[in-house]
C-alpha cells in the first residue's frame, strides 16, 4: 500500500495544560509511527479562541501535525482522535491528492 502526506489540525480542550496537550498529541501519533509512518512536523498553536461555540466552549488548543503515512492508518487516527472526549474537532486533508 502506498504512503500519502497527510496534514491533521485538531483541536483540544481548552482545558488542558501545554504538557497534557503534547502527551495527547504525541499518544495519537504514535499510531503513525507503528505502522511504518513518518511524522514530519509538529506545530503546537496553543489556546485560541474558536470562530464559534462547540458544545460550550469558546476557545481550544489548535494542533497542527504533517505526517506521511498509508490511508488506512490515516482514517483510524482519525477514527481514535474523535472517540477521544478531550478532542473537541478534527479535520485531515491528504497533501499530495490532486
Amino acid at each position: 500500500m502506498s504512503a500519502h502526506k497527510y496534514e491533521l489540525m485538531f483541536i483540544a480542550d481548552p482545558e488542558l495544560d501545554e504538557r497534557g496537550l503534547k502527551k495527547l498529541t504525541e499518544q495519537y501519533l504514535e499510531l503513525v509511527t507503528k505502522n511504518g509512518g513518518t511524522v514530519d512536523n509538529t506545530d503546537i498553536w496553543g489556546r485560541r479562541k474558536l470562530a464559534y461555540e462547540i458544545d460550550g466552549k469558546t476557545e481550544g488548543n489548535y494542533v497542527v501535525v504533517n505526517y506521511t503515512t498509508d490511508p488506512a492508518t490515516s482514517a483510524e487516527l482519525d477514527r481514535v482522535l474523535n472517540l477521544n472526549e478531550s478532542v473537541v474537532r478534527t479535520k485531515i486533508l491528504r497533501k499530495d491528492a490532486k
